[in-house]
């Protein structure tokens, strides 16, 4: 007979690890942080932490992982209610941006502070949830007219996926520096390209 309360226990573990990496690759970054180290803050010997994850890589992989999974999946949490198409991603988009500060790791990584690990944002699990979320309002906004008939939910899903990106990186790289008048020039330009790939033609 298996005993179901080992697996339990063994994601729990592999939970805490993960919290714990993200905490302190978020402060430390990639370089300056051992498995080790975390293995000990778990209650963990290292060998024990390697059973979980076989190698730092891949422990750094899944918190940055887990840390951009959880960012995407508490902004789309507080977007629904009775909204237009546009109005929710425009309010995704503005969640996205609010949650950045309680996400260390994610943030750390959109700012460019791990530059040889940026090109693996693409791949992401959570990117391709968050795309196909969006890909299914579209459908729906085509279904009932508010969305353009003629519109690839799938292909514009990925523009809007590509376009949250590259704002969430500009706010950490680029908007810091960057007056109030300027960013708010970029978030009405956004918005200006929402609707002229979305609304339908009159």
């Amino acid at each position: 007979m298996v005993d179901s309360a080992e697996p339990r226990k063994g994601e729990r573990t592999r939970r805490r690890l993960l919290d714990l990496a993200v905490a302190r690759f978020a402060v430390d970054g990639y370089r300056r942080t051992s498995v080790s180290a975390v293995a000990r803050e778990a209650g963990l010997t290292p060998a024990a932490a390697y059973a979980y994850f076989p190698s730092k890589e891949a422990l750094f992989a899944a918190a940055v992982d887990a840390d951009a999974d959880a960012l995407i999946h508490e902004a789309l949490g507080r977007v629904g209610g009775d909204r237009s198409v546009r109005e929710r991603l425009v309010l995704l988009l503005a969640e996205l941006r609010a949650a950045l500060e309680r996400h260390p790791l994610a943030r750390r990584v959109l700012a460019g502070r791990e530059p040889e690990v940026t090109g693996r944002l693409l791949d992401l699990p959570a990117l391709t949830a968050l795309r196909e979320a969006v890909a299914a309002d579209l459908e729906a906004g085509r279904a009932t007219g508010t969305v353009r008939a003629d519109l690839d939910p799938a292909a514009v899903a990925l523009g809007l996926q590509t376009i949250a990106l590259a704002l969430l990186m500009a706010q950490l790289q680029v908007e810091a520096v960057a007056a109030p008048a300027q960013q708010n020039a970029r978030i009405g330009a956004v918005l200006a390209v929402l609707d002229a790939a979305l609304s339908p033609s009159p």
